[in-house]
């Protein structure tokens, strides 16, 4: 297909109508008259053979081909502004741009303080967005990664993206402190037995060391499902129950809170956690200096590990 020949202004205006689902609210969106925008879906009609919107009663609908072009509208117009938003040279302190990272709670905890800090000391014009993490965007990460600057997120999710490893964790079993039936140490036969708090728990959605234990044929009798890693210690606290967390959030639960970390009685893998990004940013300056701020941030974290620990 041939872009000179086409107006690329059709482009915003089929993504306001996509999103709208009506031409009064697409031509108020977009700051145009009424018949200016149905002009402008007739002509978006003709080039797709297709009604994009079917009326329905009172309202309109997105036909099947319309269905299919909502996203793919969205992450071409996102690339556009890139695009047009591009500098030479970028400046942090002169910014005004939103970094978006893609992120469990884990993952917050763990970094979220030190990128905030350190964007707020260099980059104070700009805003850090923590949009939510889902199973689903995960799946769609090389379309979700045109919008978001990046995903932390471990190996074993994503690939044929380009990646930087951040650091490394492990893989502790939470009980109740409470709970006089657990010694120092746990056995295979005990989590067979006890009831369990999951994370993520679906056919693409798990953990790595929920993964790696199935492997080993360790099925968890599930009595909780929670896909936030930080509510896990309360669920586990009081009762009878048991988790896999991830060391560095374990480190972090107050001792009020009344649950303790013990090591896992099978053997698991330790936890990678790396950032991912669309390889199309791979020279974008603005991205250079957001990776290399997470890379800091990072050991930031590290550090005060190590004094955590002393």
């Amino acid at each position: 297909m041939n872009l000179a020949r086409l107006d690329l202004n059709l482009l915003v205006a089929l993504d306001a109508l996509l999103q709208d689902r009506s031409v009064t609210r697409a031509a108020e969106r977009m700051g145009l008259s009424q018949p200016a925008v149905s002009a402008q879906l007739g002509r978006l009609r003709r080039h797709f053979h297709d009604e994009l919107l079917a009326r329905a009663g009172n309202q309109y609908r997105l036909t099947p081909l319309a269905l299919q072009l909502k996203e793919r509208v969205r992450v071409a117009l996102a690339g556009a502004e890139r695009v047009f938003a591009a500098e030479p040279h970028f400046d942090p302190a002169l910014s005004t741009r939103e970094f978006s990272l893609l992120m469990s709670d884990y993952g917050i905890a763990v970094l979220g303080t030190g990128i905030a800090a350190l964007l707020a000391a260099e980059a104070p014009g700009t805003r850090l967005r923590f949009p939510a993490n889902t199973p689903k965007m995960v799946d769609a990460a090389a379309q979700v990664l045109v919008n978001i600057d990046l995903l932390v997120i471990p190996h074993g999710f994503v690939e044929d993206l380009s990646h930087h490893d951040l650091y490394r964790d492990e893989w502790v079993c939470l009980v109740a402190a409470a709970n006089t039936e657990i010694g120092d140490s746990l056995t295979v036969e005990q989590l067979e037995t006890m009831p369990w708090v999951v994370t993520y728990h679906g056919p693409t959605a798990s953990t790595p060391a929920a993964r790696q234990m199935r492997m080993l044929g360790i099925e968890p009798h599930v009595q909780v499902v929670t896909e936030t890693f930080l509510t896990v210690p309360a669920l586990v606290a009081g009762t009878n129950r048991v988790a896999l967390l991830q060391r560095r959030l374990a480190d972090r639960i107050p001792d009020e809170l009344g649950v303790r970390a013990l090591p896992c009685p099978f053997e698991v893998g330790p936890l990678v956690e790396a950032m991912w990004w669309h390889p199309m940013y791979d020279n974008d300056p603005e991205h250079r200096y957001l990776r290399d701020l997470v890379v800091r941030a990072t050991r930031i974290d590290a550090a005060d590990t190590q004094l955590r620990q002393k």
